[in-house]
């Protein structure tokens, strides 16, 4: 089994995936699926008294029920949803103020590395980007002004798994630092962050939560009350929020996570293994097996891993992108965690936007190609990848 050595499953979770927040009572109609609540505002018995809704921004049936939901399946006592993954990065690093310091993971998702170099910098936030794989590199960055620590684990697209305990363990030895953990490679089924001392657990839902490839949304997780409220304050006053109808899309998608992060898992395991055996390759990176460097530290947090994973070949830029123009059913397109299988090349697509200079110094190299893969059978994708190599060699 794919999982095997990992945690044990988390009980449970495919019935609160179901069934949190889901109590037909709190409608009128005691629907069963709720409602697409589509109302921008709310009438009010009498004047600054309302009955729990005022304005669509600050509030809506549909949305809390979707962010009730949410915060049941990590374990968590609020959660929090964004207009997309990086409108949630945005407003979680809204709670800091000019001058402050961020220490992040050094391999992060392109959208984030930008926003913190490119945007952040500019309004007087400083981040330092290094190795969390390595304690020591960790507690040398963190300054007398860090005040949030960034973890992506396993981190995009080189999926290196970062010990969660151990970096929350050194950010609370230093000081009032928020830790805040990227889940969306695992989401809350495989990895809950909450548990190894995080502050918040941020999600792109675009990707496995959702899983239909049919909605942009982010969401943030966490069990801090004082800290909830000045999100809460900041995903009103900023405005990031996502729609109804997008809410109600994502609600529906929890309902079959376990079952498609099953089969997303197994699926993955099968095809990391046989690309292990093939000629062209020189390293998979996938944290279900042994030969990966963190295999011990994804064992202790994660119950398993999902269907993303990279892998490098002997060829260069010319090879993957014949590899990656010859697929059939893998589409070449970014994202990932959709029922469908991709594939993509990093270098030049999802993380373009990381300095050069970086990239080579981490090991994001043309030969680098990452796979998100879907619920095809397995034979299919195996013999899709197949003629693909064939082709690019």
């Amino acid at each position: 089994m794919a999982s095997e050595g990992f945690l044990n499953k988390i009980p449970g979770f495919a019935t609160l995936a179901i069934h949190a927040g889901q109590d037909p009572e709190k409608w009128n109609s005691a629907a069963v699926v709720p409602p697409i609540v589509t109302s921008t505002t709310f009438k009010q018995p009498a004047p600054a008294e309302h009955t729990g809704f005022e304005y669509g921004r600050s509030g809506n049936p549909t949305r809390n029920t979707l962010e009730e939901c949410l915060a049941a399946l990590d374990k968590g006592k609020h959660a929090l949803t964004f207009a997309s993954g990086l409108g949630a990065t945005t407003t979680i690093a809204s709670l800091l103020s000019s001058g402050d310091h961020i220490v992040s993971c050094d391999d992060v998702y392109g959208g984030t590395n930008r926003l913190f170099r490119r945007v952040l910098d500019r309004l007087g936030l400083k981040t330092t980007f290094t190795d969390f794989t390595n304690l020591e590199s960790v507690k040398n960055a963190i300054k007398d002004n860090t005040k949030m620590i960034w973890i992506e684990t396993p981190t995009n697209p080189l999926l290196k798994v970062i010990d969660i305990a151990a970096v929350s363990a050194v950010a609370k030895e230093k000081g009032d630092i928020i830790v805040v953990v990227d889940n969306t490679f695992l989401t809350p089924y495989l990895q809950r962050p909450l548990d190894f001392g995080a502050d918040i657990v941020v999600y792109s839902l675009t990707k496995y939560m959702n899983g239909h490839s049919d909605v942009i949304m982010g969401a943030a997780v966490l069990n801090d009350d004082a800290l909830e409220e000045r999100l809460r304050f900041l995903q009103n006053a900023m405005g990031v929020v996502p729609s109804p109808t997008d809410c109600y899309f994502v609600n529906r998608s929890l309902k079959t996570l376990a079952l498609r992060m099953e089969q997303h898992q197994k699926s993955s395991y099968v095809i990391a293994k046989w690309l292990q055996n093939h000629p062209k390759v020189t390293e998979v990176l996938h944290p279900g097996l042994p030969t990966h460097p963190q295999y011990a530290i994804a064992q202790k947090q994660m119950t398993g891993h999902s269907g993303v994973f990279s892998f490098k070949h002997v060829g260069g830029l010319q090879e993957s992108r014949k590899f990656l123009s010859s697929l059939k059913l893998f589409i070449l397109a970014e994202s990932l965690g959709g029922y469908e299988s991709l594939a993509e090349l990093p270098s030049v697509m999802t993380h373009a936007s990381v300095p050069e200079e970086q990239r080579n110094e981490l090991g994001i190299t043309h030969s680098l190609i990452r796979l998100s893969v879907g619920l095809e059978d397995t034979h299919d994708l195996i013999n899709d990848l197949d003629q693909a190599f064939i082709a690019a060699f």
